[in-house]
């Protein structure tokens, strides 16, 4: 795929944005608050596990526990992998690596998601068979490119059923598949080697301890308990991971674009009409989903922590404004979820309109 030259929108949002950190002598990395923040999230997480594992004793302990570690997890992953998985929480590499092999303590892949999100995602967002993330296996049908089959009707119900065992198919499936052999949908990676297939295997086995083994050897309870209460604590993982992603791209304020169709517009540009933004003035919404209602700027700048996405997101819409370039934003969550949920019946009818 190529995407035209860069154009005068990309050049003016990319000086427009270094002005900013420039005249106000900031650094657009993590700041110590964020720092707190990944505190509190880890101790979170440690502690709703240590109170599942060695406190619980009823269904009525137990169930919320699970669900705390999962969102524990959320927490994980919005706001201290991701912006280590794309270097934009120090600059100094190490601290960005230990911060997105926060990831793989959890049960996922840094080195798969670096692949998958960061270079595939990133580059080719929205374009059937680039973009990992709007390929089901037909599963759903999430562009306006892809085939049609008579279930898709019914994805508005059953789409969020797929997003909570989201988690659990890139644990304990996707991952192995894509390091065994070498492709993430139709696009080849290189196999881990040395100190990263080492990263990978402790990481999955890792996870394999706390979700499982540990708990089996001091609870009482039979083995389907505990699967059931990690299924638990993942599927609420998934679910709200997966919504919150969905919110940002598969929208029907977005474009997409099918495999080998001309793209006209620079690669600045294509990111802009192919991400939609939400909630941008809440910052409980900012806080609570890392930067990701934020997403255009994130598309556009990677390598800037989140914590600075609000301040951004005005810089990038006047630019845009100003060169015509398509620039959307949902109000609220709310409205985001609906037009997701909107977006899923029409791609469930058939539309091929972008």
């Amino acid at each position: 795929m190529r995407f035209e030259r860069q154009s005068s929108f990309g050049r003016d949002v990319k000086r427009r944005v270094h002005a900013y950190f420039a005249e106000r002598g900031l650094s657009p990395y993590a700041t110590s608050g964020l720092w707190l923040t990944a505190a509190a999230i880890m101790v979170w997480w440690v502690t709703a596990w240590v109170l599942l594992v060695f406190w619980a004793s009823s269904w009525a302990t137990a169930i919320p526990l699970a669900i705390a570690v999962g969102l524990g997890m959320v927490g994980v992953g919005f706001c201290i992998q991701h912006d280590g998985g794309h270097r934009a929480w120090s600059k100094r590499s190490g601290i960005n690596r230990m911060m997105a092999y926060s990831l793989d303590l959890l049960g996922g892949s840094s080195y798969v998601w670096d692949y998958k999100h960061d270079k595939l995602h990133h580059t080719y967002t929205n374009i059937d068979s680039y973009d990992d993330d709007i390929d089901t296996g037909g599963l759903l049908r999430l562009s306006p490119g892809q085939p049609h089959a008579f279930y898709h009707r019914l994805q508005p119900l059953y789409a969020w059923a797929l997003y909570a065992v989201l988690a659990i198919k890139w644990q304990l499936w996707d991952d192995y598949l894509n390091v065994i052999f070498g492709r993430i949908g139709d696009n080849p990676i290189p196999r881990p080697r040395g100190w990263e297939l080492v990263g990978f295997v402790f990481g999955k086995a890792f996870t394999l301890s706390w979700a499982v083994v540990i708990p089996l050897l001091v609870r009482p309870e039979p083995v389907w308990v505990i699967l059931a209460l990690f299924a638990l604590a993942l599927g609420t993982t998934g679910l709200l991971l997966g919504t919150v992603f969905q919110l940002a791209h598969c929208v029907n304020e977005t474009t997409f674009f099918a495999r080998g169709a001309p793209i006209r517009l620079s690669w600045a540009e294509h990111q802009v009409v192919t991400t939609c933004d939400f909630a941008v003035t809440s910052r409980l919404v900012t806080t609570l989903t890392g930067g990701l209602n934020c997403q255009v700027v994130h598309h556009l700048f990677p390598r800037v922590s989140h914590v600075h996405y609000p301040a951004l997101a005005s810089i990038v819409a006047a630019t845009a404004a100003e060169h015509g370039v398509p620039y959307a934003a949902n109000p609220s969550f709310f409205t985001a979820l609906s037009s997701h949920a909107r977006f899923l019946h029409r791609m469930g009818r058939g539309d091929c309109a972008a």
